[in-house]
């Protein structure tokens, strides 16, 4: 059945077989695995993925996919599908005492942000996440500190996961092609954090503000947040911009704010 891609949903489909294989084999699902698909799209991925695993929940947004999928794998006991919308998805509500979800997906360029962040909000019942997303994003994903890329994004992910951009996958191993390269990233939340965050809606509070003028120095950008002697505390120099600063860098000011 042939559906056409949705700009409205971001939608560019995935459909080669050598850039397939290689994303199934870098998942590496065994059989007790419980796999969450997001945006399955024409089930390239799910159907290898499928007699792999104990339980494949996908969700999809676009109702005329639901359709052609349901009809795709029915009489599939291990498949379940979600008619929704992944960034108000609920996927602890999916987990298993015994089990913790591995996360799968294409994800959609215009909502990845948003949706990775809903995603760590469900890291608690998560083990793993792979994902194909836009290779500029990725590499903000794993940029490490002095990098002209490492901002915001790089500091709220890394402090609860480790990232790792797996490979490259060009525009035309996806039908329509993006006008963009992908990438392939697989993140692991941490059990045990490196560096413990107490207040996480104030640590994201301090990292944004912190890179939200990129030339400024700290002593101004965090004026009213964290203080210079806060800083120097911490060993840093109230003249370093936010992207001198490495993750341990970040936990302790927040620290140090929640202190004060």
């Amino acid at each position: 059945m042939s559906h056409r891609a949705r700009k409205r949903f971001g939608q560019n489909f995935l459909h080669d077989p050598g850039v397939i294989g290689r994303i199934v084999h870098a998942i590496d699902p065994s059989p007790e695995d419980h796999l969450v698909e997001i945006g399955p799209g024409q089930g390239a991925i799910t159907g290898l993925l499928l007699p792999q695993v104990k339980r494949l929940d996908a969700v999809e947004l676009d109702r005329d996919l639901v359709r052609q999928l349901e009809n795709q794998y029915v009489g599939h006991e291990n498949f379940h599908l979600h008619s929704a919308d992944a960034l108000k998805f609920d996927f602890c509500a999916l987990a298993q005492k015994d089990r913790e979800l591995r996360v799968v997906g294409n994800l959609p360029y215009n909502i990845s942000t948003p949706l990775l962040f809903h995603l760590l909000e469900n890291s608690r019942c998560i083990r793993d996440m792979h994902f194909m997303l836009q290779k500029e994003v990725v590499e903000r994903m794993a940029a490490g500190p002095g990098s002209k890329t490492y901002g915001r994004l790089s500091v709220m992910l890394q402090i609860r996961c480790h990232v790792q951009m797996l490979f490259p996958i060009g525009p035309g191993a996806f039908q329509p092609p993006p006008k963009v390269e992908s990438a392939f990233v697989r993140l692991t939340p941490y059990e045990d954090r490196p560096y413990p965050v107490e207040d996480m809606a104030l640590f994201g509070q301090l990292v944004t503000q912190a890179f939200s003028q990129r030339r400024k120095t700290l002593r101004n950008t965090l004026k009213g947040l964290v203080s210079v002697s806060q800083m120097e505390q911490c060993g840093i120099d109230p003249g370093q911009r936010a992207e001198q600063l490495d993750l341990a860098a970040f936990a302790c000011l927040s620290h140090r704010a929640i202190n004060s």
